[in-house]
């Protein structure tokens, strides 16, 4: 296959300075590791013809041989520098440890470490009402903050960090290992590139303490169980001037004596008098709004649904309220006196003397012919 421009390969124009070419290197090969795209061989390409291109441009030698005589001229230079050897520490091997570092967080060279402070959570729990409606909810928390002593320095009032005599401030050391050179952490600064002498009273030399912090959240309306809230900034305080982290309120909604919640709509059961479903009548049902008034018609049978729409909720991501879905449920008498318990067996009796049950009890009757198909093996 035929090499490509390595200029193309960066996306840099031939005028890119070194710096330049570094910057397109490490944005290619952040994003075409094989560590970040396991088993894909198009990346692993894509990533090994960008270290290449930056092998030669980011030296300068190289650079003029491909300038003049394109790939020709930097495999003669390549074949040259064999019979020479390689020096340690070229423009290659610093680019490399410096992708490096920031693909897995180490420090780059001549500049202090920095760390993002820690992402915080915390389980919030809503009534059905705070989360239809929305909410305003004080949380209380504590955590990790910036010392307003030191202001996050970790030194003494008066005195502040001095750039660590081992690494000279990169945070790293370099380690001759045979042919080899390995970047390790620095022990005397663990990274940081930078000792403190005189550490700060307040918080030790941390840069943090921990402390407690009142926070208004806004839980908008609609939310439901499994929901996140992120509050930017709200999480611990970074380390060594990093930024800090992030609060996620994780939304749980507590379970409703009434209504059952399926998504934007809501459920409940209502019991009606064996009066009412037989007679029809009127019925004030509970909505999240108020009582509202249903009409039950004649012969209502128990498990009925009625709908009553935009009475369920509004989705937090929008959309139209949903409905609610009521379901009587008809309820037997029970406590009867005698009297009552004798003018029950006689309207039971008038309404199945005679073989007409079917005409008031169609699903009864439904039933039973369903019974005899099944034991008389599915015969009419």
């Amino acid at each position: 296959m035929a090499k490509r421009d390595y200029y193309k390969v960066l996306d840099v124009p031939k005028s890119a300075t070194e710096a330049e070419i570094k910057k397109a290197y490490r944005r290619l090969a952040m994003k075409y590791h094989p560590d970040r795209n396991p088993n894909d061989s198009e990346a692993e390409e894509r990533f090994k013809e960008a270290k290449e291109a930056c092998e030669v441009l980011s030296d300068p030698q190289k650079r003029a041989a491909y300038d003049q005589f394109g790939h020709a001229g930097v495999e003669a230079a390549g074949r040259a520098g064999a019979r020479g050897g390689f020096a340690a520490g070229d423009a290659f091997g610093d680019i490399f440890g410096d992708v490096f570092g920031d693909i897995f967080g180490t420090a780059r060279r001549g500049r202090s470490q920095v760390f993002r402070g820690a992402d915080l959570r915390y389980e919030l729990e809503l009534d059905l009402n705070q989360a239809v409606f929305g909410h305003t909810v004080e949380l209380e928390l504590t955590k990790l903050d910036e010392c307003e002593v030191c202001h996050g320095s970790g030194a003494a009032k008066g005195a502040s960090p001095v750039t660590c005599e081992t690494c000279g401030g990169a945070g790293q050391v370099r380690v001759s290992q045979g042919f080899f050179q390995l970047q390790q952490t620095c022990p005397r600064c663990r990274g940081a590139g930078t000792i403190i002498r005189n550490p700060c009273d307040a918080c030790l030399g941390q840069g943090r303490v921990r402390r407690g912090k009142k926070l208004a959240v806004k839980v908008p309306p609609g939310v439901d169980t499994g929901d996140r809230i992120r509050l930017a900034g709200e999480g611990e305080a970074g380390r060594n001037g990093g930024p800090p982290g992030d609060l996620y309120v994780e939304v749980h909604v507590r379970d409703h004596p009434i209504f059952e919640r399926d998504g934007e709509h809501l459920t409940c059961e209502v019991p009606i008098s064996f009066g009412t479903a037989t007679l029809g009548g009127t019925l004030e049902v509970p909505t999240l709004d108020g009582e509202v008034t249903i009409k039950i018609p004649p012969e209502t049978q128990s498990g009925r649904v009625f709908r009553l729409r935009d009475k369920g909720v509004k989705p937090v991501r929008g959309g139209a309220r949903g409905d609610l879905f009521c379901r009587v449920v008809v309820e037997t008498p029970v406590s009867l006196s005698a009297e009552q318990r004798e003018l029950i067996r006689k309207l039971e009796e008038s309404l199945y003397a005679g073989g007409h049950a079917h005409r008031h009890a169609p699903r009864q009757k439904g039933f039973l012919e369903g019974v005899k198909r099944f034991f008389s093996g599915g015969k009419a």
